[in-house]
């Protein structure tokens, strides 16, 4: 592949940003306020889960620097365990990892263009698919200079929001205290505060975004490491910021419960008609996370179609080297869920099911130290950051299994099906 197709570095950061940075951020603090009524916890929350992010980018980091191939979950659990647990996490990530998350998103961008189009939420989310998947038809270029720009626009959106409360005088702002108080360390320590790093998680995910498309990097072996810690560093700030505004700006009662949250804390600082033109910004901004998983998404599919005869199909590439069946599987999937679900029901499908294989990928360094030669990074604080990585991940997916067994069982279900189909396609490579 010429140095022309492969993206560089600045788009591998925005890349993890802009998957990063969408949903998650400007929906969940309305579902966590309700069990979580505290200024101190929720911050807390939202430092622990970039915390958690961090380790997981480090340690992807080193594990990355061994292997310089595209498809992330999918090309390192083959390589470190078994190719039934890579295929799996391939199969997880077509089904709930981009195809999921990319409905989610779509979900999102309808909600806030609904305020100002008055078109359904479900037919604007269907026309953000179609027209970022037609935009990365096109390739490399073009698809790279989309995720740039989309994704500038983004944080310019978002530091004009952290920003704004600080010249407005005629809002009244909440009375929420970021200082702990009694009863935050019970609160830090309760179920609701594990469930709602569901939300956390979801809202992180997409730090590892990077890995999937390491064959498609220049010079994969510094720019991979690279990408996953700059831009993971650079959202951790920014979600930290930009609750904090949130939480100043509105109340517990005003954010409890809303999808989007975005829009209410613009129409109280601007009002209805400049609100209005900040719920269309909005929706701009989150098709960079969109185009994002739109980037990533294709390079799975496109690895496990090289390596499987019987899928082999999926791995072909238009004349703009662009897998192209992929694109267009993963495009009719996301619309499908974009159909059948509700927003709140793919967060926790998309939460557990991604964290049972991130999850095994940091587990996996022990093996990639021992078993393959040493790359250009290594992780600081070893064992520290992927020990830290797999406590609070395995107590938050402990307290979603007793309280939300069914996302549970369709997550365990989906992923068994990756076996099953695993089953077929390998008798070809027999």
């Amino acid at each position: 592949m010429s140095s022309s197709t492969k993206y560089t570095l600045s788009v591998g950061v925005t890349v993890v940003i802009a998957n990063m940075i969408g949903t998650g951020v400007f929906t969940s603090v309305g579902y966590q306020v309700g069990p979580l009524p505290s200024g101190f916890a929720i911050l807390f929350l939202w430092a622990l889960g970039g915390l958690v992010a961090l380790c997981g980018a480090f340690t992807y980091a080193e594990i990355a620097a061994r292997f310089k191939r595209s498809g992330g979950e999918y090309y390192y659990l083959s390589e470190i365990y078994h190719p039934a647990l890579g295929f799996a996490a391939g199969w997880i990530s077509l089904l709930v990892g981009f195809a999921g998350a990319i409905s989610a998103v779509a979900i999102a961008i309808g909600e806030y263009a609904h305020e100002l189009v008055g078109i359904p939420v479900k037919v604007i989310a269907v026309i953000a698919i179609v027209l970022v998947t037609i935009i990365h038809w096109f390739g490399v270029k073009a698809g790279g200079l989309a995720q740039n720009i989309l994704t500038t626009l983004k944080l310019s959106l978002i530091g004009v929001f952290c920003i704004t409360p600080f010249f407005v005088s005629n809002v009244s702002f909440s009375e929420i205290s970021f200082l702990p108080k009694t009863g935050d360390a019970e609160l830090i320590f309760s179920a609701g505060f594990a469930v709602s790093l569901v939300y956390v998680v979801y809202a992180y995910s997409g730090w590892n975004a990077a890995a999937y498309i390491a064959g498609n990097l220049e010079n994969p072996e510094k720019n991979l490491p690279r990408s996953l810690i700059l831009g993971t560093l650079v959202v951790v700030t920014v979600y930290v910021l930009l609750n904090a505004t949130f939480l100043h700006v509105a109340s517990f009662t005003e954010l409890e419960g809303k999808n989007d949250i975005g829009n209410v804390v613009a129409f109280k600082l601007f009002g209805t008609t400049i609100g209005s033109v900040f719920a269309a910004m909005f929706s701009t901004a989150l098709l960079s996370t969109l185009s994002a998983m739109t980037i990533a998404g294709p390079r799975v599919l496109e690895v496990m179609g090289e390596d499987y005869p019987k899928i082999k199909n999926i791995s072909a590439t238009n004349r703009y080297d662009m897998p192209y069946m992929a694109l267009l599987v993963q495009g009719t999937w996301s619309i499908f869920l974009v159909m059948v679900s509700s927003f709140k029901e793919i967060i926790h499908y998309i939460a557990v099911s991604l964290s049972v294989f991130t999850l095994l990928t940091v587990l996996g360094v022990f093996i990639v130290r021992k078993k393959y030669p040493a790359g250009s990074y290594r992780m600081p604080l070893y064992p520290l950051t992927p020990v830290f990585f797999i406590i609070v991940t395995l107590w938050m997916i402990y307290f979603e299994l007793t309280n939300n067994p069914v996302v549970i069982l369709w997550s365990g279900g989906t992923i068994l099906s990756g076996f099953l189909v695993y089953t077929w396609v390998a008798k070809s490579n027999r």
